[in-house]
Parts: C-alpha cells; structure tokens; sequence
C-alpha cells in the first residue's frame, strides 16, 4: 500500500486523470437524485443527495491540486497545439474552481440550516439544484479543453490564442 501511494505521488497527473471523472459524473448524479427527491419532497433523500453533491463538489479540490502539481510533466508529452489546450484548461480550472468550493458549501449549508430552520430547506434545496446545474456546466467546460491536450482527435477547431508571458 505504501509503494502504491509513494508511486501515486510521483505522478500527479495520473491521480489527476483518475479522480476528474469525480466532480463531473458525481455531481450530475446528486443533481439528478436531488431533483428527484425535491419533487418527492423527501428530506431523507435530499440530504443523501446533498451529501453525493458535497464529495463531488468537494472532490474539485484534489482533482484540481493534483492538476497543478502534473502540469509540468503532461506539458512536457505534449505539442504545440497540446499546450495550447493544456493552458487553456488550466485556465479554466483557475477561473472556475471557486464555484465548486460554493457549492460545497452551499450544500452544507442546506444539510444543516434545516435542522434549526426546517422551512429553509425547500429554498435552500432549489440554491442547490440551480448552482449545480451552473457547476455541472462549469466542469463540461473544463474537461472540454482537458480532453484535447492529449488527444488529437477531439480537436475539431484552432487551438486558443496563447498569452504572450512577458
């Protein structure tokens, strides 16, 4: 076990190939079982939705550190129009990181606020459902330029303008 971790740490952009499915298919998962028990009017089910809602949205963090931490082997596999992408992605990743980390806690938030306020938890519930489906577009948007720095054949258009670093 401890070979496979020393190992995992010397490649981050492995762990963070295999953890960013995470934040895109866990929260379509919550978002999707959230609606569902918003419209059940199932508390129960809200809060376990909430929860799935939570670790995805909260698993952008490992996703995006281990990013940080691999982005300069994955730049050095890659050509040209990879790194174009491979910075565009970054980008994004930086721009963006901050919503998923709201809804974390937003989904906290309606975990816990209804158990002192329980008329909260409708709207609080309906926040969660909206955010997320901004996140949820969010994370479509990064992995979009993600999945072009490697493989050629998903790049359909230009590559983006590089920044001039002066």
């Amino acid at each position: 076990m401890t070979s496979l971790l020393q190992a995992l740490e010397r490649q981050p952009e492995y762990v963070h190939v295999l953890l960013n499915p995470l934040p895109i298919y866990g929260l379509a998962m919550g978002w999707i079982g959230l609606i569902i028990a918003a419209v059940l009017r199932s508390r129960p089910a809200q809060i376990v939705m909430l929860v799935l809602v939570l670790i995805s949205a909260a698993s952008a963090w490992p996703v995006y550190e281990f990013g940080e931490q691999g982005y300069d082997r994955v730049l050095s596999m890659t050509d040209d129009d990879g790194q174009a992408w491979l910075d565009e992605h970054q980008h994004r990743g930086e721009q963006l990181i901050y919503f998923f980390y709201a809804l974390a806690a937003l989904s906290v938030i309606a975990i816990i606020v209804p158990i002192k306020w329980p008329k909260t938890s409708a709207p609080l519930v309906i926040g969660t459902i909206l955010l997320g489906v901004i996140v949820l577009g969010m994370s479509g948007y990064i992995a979009y330029a993600g999945g072009k720095v490697r493989h050629k054949e998903f790049r359909t258009e230009p590559p983006p303008k590089r920044a001039v670093q002066g």
